[in-house]
């Protein structure tokens, strides 16, 4: 190995470590938050968790604001997975589901961020994508419907509808029997609707 690999190599390795480590410190942040609540997270609190100490956290967090945004990135990306278009219908429609009724807390988060945080392509970047498809489909088919609002109703449905039905509609209703629903109903109103 020549003099000027090492380097590379070393650096390599040192960020595919540092990489993992963010990784696995995201998603203990991510259990934190669903055991005990998002007051319950803090830099020490994620240190504990981790077996890791402060200076470690903030080196890859400055502050508790960036792990908190870390963690709703995660959770956007992680909702944004479930409306993957060349992913099967049925395991997008299932995963969203099962995802906002295992986490609760981070669905919170991740409403009051998408709310609040502008351009929806900020957070789900096939939106234009979706939006263009279904509005071609509606077309084929003689309906006029307006995509966007549509496109809003679908999503809003799936990442509310089954934590509202959770608490209000049927308390202690398994999360596999609502996610079931749920895609079920999915289904059929997009059947309905001319979309499958």
């Amino acid at each position: 190995m020549t003099a000027a690999k090492i380097p590379q190599a070393t650096a390599q390795r040192r960020n595919r470590g540092f990489q993992q480590t963010h990784s696995e410190l995201i998603e203990t942040a991510v259990r934190l938050i669903s055991e005990r609540g998002m007051e319950a997270l803090s830099i020490a609190a994620l240190a504990r968790a981790a077996g890791l100490n402060r200076t470690t956290i903030y080196y890859h967090f400055e502050s508790r604001e960036a792990l908190l945004a870390a963690v709703k990135d995660w959770s956007g990306e992680e909702i944004v997975r479930g409306m993957d278009l060349s992913s099967p219908r049925i395991d997008r429609i299932s995963g969203i589901s099962r995802f906002v009724l295992d986490n609760p807390e981070l669905i919170k988060l991740w409403i009051d961020d998408f709310i609040d945080a502008g351009d929806i392509r900020g957070s789900y970047t096939c939106w234009d994508d979706l939006v263009a498809g279904v509005a071609q489909k509606f077309a084929a088919s003689g309906q006029d419907v307006d995509a966007e609002v549509y496109c809003v109703m679908l999503l809003t449905a799936a990442i509310i509808g089954p934590r509202v039905f959770q608490k209000g509609v049927a308390p202690g209703l398994d999360p596999e029997v609502i996610a079931g629903r749920f895609m079920r109903e999915h289904l059929r109103a997009l059947k309905r609707d001319g979309l499958i």
